[in-house]
């Protein structure tokens, strides 16, 4: 090959290496915000970990002391119990409840009723979504007041003497905001399954009418299977944000009472601030951050294992 050759291919390969360079400019914005705002604040967190530090003053380096003092801190296990119950509410709830409403409205609504009726529905259901959770949790707080809250007003009005405090009962805490989280979700699994619903084959649904098949049985074998992605990303999402879940903690009921309604990510904002054991607090919360990665691994590994199978 001459060299007459030789050098046209090598500027030809020099000027395309030198235009794809050019677009990884376009993700330093990217980079640098990801690096201010999570990548960052996560070394420094961790760093803080191994530190007994009031918030101000020097930090004093422990070691592994305050993990190994999280692993008898019977509030901590106790908020990450409660964490898992709020995974019922607002994953595995939502998640069964969408599946289900979103194929009603899809095959009983859509064919039969004007589009304005199934959009309707979906903003409807999907609205607690856009409201701010800070006033979601408040109003809902209103709602459950013992004294002057609507709910207890109406269980009066039918009868009922000593209506529940909702917000003030060991038992009864947990589950109104656990009611709350699942008003919350599934409005957005609703809209997901329902976008789903979408791209499934009618050919599918035909044939097993053909066969005989009644709706559930149809839900079941071919909704359900063909929503797989959707589903593994739907709990993906709603159990990072179950883990995650704070402010209707701190606004409804502060974490009481007691500790019946501690979360770890309560539990973690406790520490910092009102006991000021800001190092035991930043344990609590990298704690959190591994457990959040492994659910997530975990899950996208499950999801495309299904995306393979199918």
């Amino acid at each position: 090959m001459s060299v007459a050759t030789v050098a046209p291919k090598r500027r030809s390969r020099r000027n395309s290496r030198d235009s794809r360079s050019i677009y990884y400019w376009y993700t330093l914005p990217g980079v640098i915000a990801f690096v201010a705002v999570v990548a960052y604040p996560l070394f420094r967190n961790i760093q803080i970990s191994f530190t007994k530090w009031n918030g101000y003053g020097v930090a004093k380096n422990v070691g592994w002391r305050n993990y190994a003092k999280l692993m008898h801190d019977s509030s901590f296990w106790v908020s990450f119990l409660h964490a898992f119950e709020f995974m019922i509410a607002m994953s595995i709830i939502p998640t069964v409840l969408g599946l289900i409403f979103g194929a009603l409205i899809f095959d009983f609504i859509s064919p039969y009723f004007p589009k304005s009726w199934t959009t309707f529905f979906r903003m409807g259901l999907f609205m607690p979504q856009i409201v701010p959770i800070t006033v979601t949790s408040v109003l809902w707080t209103w709602l459950l007041s013992p004294n002057e809250g609507v709910i207890n007003n109406v269980l009066k009005s039918f009868g009922m003497k000593n209506p529940p405090d909702w917000l003030g009962s060991d038992h009864a805490a947990i589950l109104a905001i656990s009611a709350v989280c699942i008003w919350i979700q599934i409005g957005y699994t609703i809209t997901i399954f329902i976008t789903g619903m979408g791209r499934i084959d009618p050919s599918l649904n035909e044939a097993a009418d053909l066969d005989g098949a009644n709706w559930w049985q149809r839900f079941r074998a071919i909704t359900v299977t063909q929503l797989a992605p959707e589903i593994s990303i739907v709990l993906l999402t709603t159990t990072v944000a179950a883990i995650k879940i704070f402010a209707p903690v701190q606004i409804m009921t502060g974490g009481g009472p007691g500790n019946s309604t501690y979360v770890p990510s309560f539990y973690s904002y406790f520490n910092f601030f009102t006991t000021q054991r800001v190092g035991y607090g930043a344990a609590i919360a990298t704690v959190m951050v591994l457990l959040l990665s492994a659910l997530s691994i975990f899950l996208f590994k499950f999801q495309n294992s299904r995306t393979v199978n199918m």
